[in-house]
């Protein structure tokens, strides 16, 4: 194996790793807004926690997505991370504007399938 193919295999696994790390960052940020939902019925400062950790969520919705494209284009990796994490930015999309529309009904239930799918896609890595 030449010095090349060696640099560009570990390249490679730091971006896989950096997908990795973004994924988890999302599910645990997912997480946290689901703690922070529960806050927002039982404390006063509840709401603002929710609010800040729903653009939290966002951009780590966000940092999954290009973590994805860095990993598939330069890395080598499969196109199939950029569709999931393209995914779960619509989801998140929609969780935001459900939850701005205070649309319990879609927002709650969405919540749960973006954790477990998240939680899915980070088990599978």
């Amino acid at each position: 194996m030449t010095t090349t193919q060696a640099t560009s295999r570990t390249t490679a696994r730091t971006r896989f790793s950096f997908l990795r790390a973004a994924l988890a960052l999302q599910t645990l940020t997912i997480f946290v807004q689901a703690v922070s939902a529960g806050l927002l019925f039982s404390t006063e400062y509840g709401g603002l926690l929710h609010d800040v950790g729903a653009r939290v969520m966002y951009g780590a919705s966000m940092l999954y997505l290009l973590a994805a494209v860095l990993a598939w284009k330069p890395g080598g990796g499969s196109p199939r991370a950029v569709w999931y994490a393209s995914g779960f930015l619509v989801l998140a999309s929609v969780q935001v504007v459900a939850g701005i529309a205070h649309l319990s009904p879609v927002h709650v239930p969405l919540g749960v399938l973006m954790f477990g799918a998240s939680l899915v896609a980070l088990a599978r890595r």
